[in-house]
């Protein structure tokens, strides 16, 4: 089973995406700031990153960036209200794979999970 960390400060967020998320047969972990999401990686080394980019303490940016060219770097699904080219490019630049934006519908968030699975996949082969 793959392990899952959502960052987001919204507890709504939390519990709609978790529950997609364990809908497709993920373990869940879950973290209200970027400063919590930092020390879960740390932690926990989830498979999967979901990420909300505007968060207290520490926000979505500055966890890509601080995870940006780790040695084993979970997948990155960043989730989003901000529809700006820049930011969406800062996103891919920093390693998400996915940009989703907000409110996300289960198709796509199961699409973006699916590909994130399979790059893991063949990362490890």
């Amino acid at each position: 089973m793959a392990k899952l960390l959502l960052a987001d400060d919204s507890l709504f967020q939390r519990t709609m995406v978790g529950t997609m998320a364990r809908e497709a047969g993920m373990e869940v972990l879950e973290a209200k700031n970027g400063r919590e999401c930092l020390e879960m990686i740390q932690a926990e080394a989830p498979d999967i990153l979901v990420l909300d980019l505007n968060m207290p303490e520490v926000g979505g940016l500055e966890v890509l960036a601080a995870i940006h060219g780790r040695e084993k770097p979970p997948a990155v699904i960043v989730l989003t209200a901000d529809i700006q080219e820049s930011t969406r490019e800062r996103c891919l630049i920093l390693g998400a794979q996915s940009i989703l934006f907000k409110p996300v519908q289960k198709v796509q968030f199961h699409e973006a999970l699916n590909r994130a699975w399979s790059s893991m996949e063949s990362d490890s082969a």
